[in-house]
């Protein structure tokens, strides 16, 4: 069983990222949980307020979910005609990202809209979600997505630790494609101390799994890593691209490389993520 979250900061219609959420859990035979979180009242009172403001903000926080908490039914309803066999959905009220990275736990997959008009509108903010967060994320792009398919899937590979973890967790959506491209770029040594005889082999992996890919060999900069991945895998006219997150703690803030940067912010497709 695969499970997958999908977060919505709407529950009277369900957006685009949530749309493809279920069709991604339809087509994997997977349940799907959708996640609703709220702030705290407390950051909504301002800090010199009178007992009636701070009695008015409880009690619209307390509508807001009992509002939320109702859409429940609606949910998995909506859910079911997509085709999704077990969905459920749960209410939070915290910080968004502390939630999602709490509740990611319980699940293999978390699906993310990239909407300047949400949470996300800082760059920062998906980012070190993403980084953060444990489970490989599916990125939905602005861009209107007719259905979700798995048919012709591209993987970044550059031999590192990030990029061996985005493709192990994407085995059981590979499994479902009818044409993979490996995009071969320069191997990154993240290893440099240890060395193995024979170096892992990523055909053979995949080949294990029922996966055969068409190779690739990329040749740029690093400063365009980015770029021509997405030029490749738009080229390939794929569905779905898979590639390692790479980023480092810098003072507690997160620094994405230029590649996963690039790809999180103008990829015109699906873009899984795994740090």
């Amino acid at each position: 069983m695969y499970d997958v979250l999908v977060n919505t900061i709407n529950f009277e219609t369900w957006p685009r990222g949530a749309q493809y959420g279920a069709q991604l859990a339809a087509l994997m035979q997977a349940s799907l949980t959708g996640a609703y979180i709220y702030p705290s009242p407390l950051y909504a009172t301002p800090s010199f307020s009178t007992p009636e403001l701070i009695t008015a903000v409880i009690d619209t926080a307390r509508a807001l979910e009992a509002s939320a908490l109702a859409s429940r039914q609606p949910f998995v309803a909506w859910a079911n005609s997509m085709g999704v066999e077990q969905a459920s959905w749960v209410v939070g009220q915290g910080q968004l990202s502390d939630a999602l990275v709490q509740i990611a736990t319980w699940h293999d997959l978390l699906v993310l809209e990239r909407n300047p008009d949400w949470t996300w509108a800082a760059p920062d903010d998906l980012a070190a979600l993403i980084l953060a967060v444990g489970v490989p994320c599916i990125v939905v792009p602005p861009e209107p997505i007719r259905t979700a398919t798995l048919a012709r899937i591209a993987i970044a590979w550059n031999g590192s630790p990030e990029a061996i973890r985005a493709v192990h967790s994407a085995l059981p959506l590979l499994q479902q494609a009818n044409e993979v491209l490996l995009l071969r770029g320069a191997p990154k040594d993240a290893y440099q101390e240890v060395s193995w005889k024979p170096p892992f082999d990523i055909d053979a992996y995949l080949g294990r799994h029922g996966i055969r890919v068409r190779p690739q060999d990329i040749a740029c900069s690093a400063d365009d890593a980015g770029k021509v991945l997405l030029d490749h895998a738009g080229r390939f006219d794929a569905d779905l691209l898979v590639m390692g997150a790479y980023g480092r703690s810098r003072f507690s803030e997160w620094a994405l490389g230029g590649a996963t940067r690039q790809a999180l912010w103008n990829a015109r497709l699906p873009v899984l993520f795994r740090h």
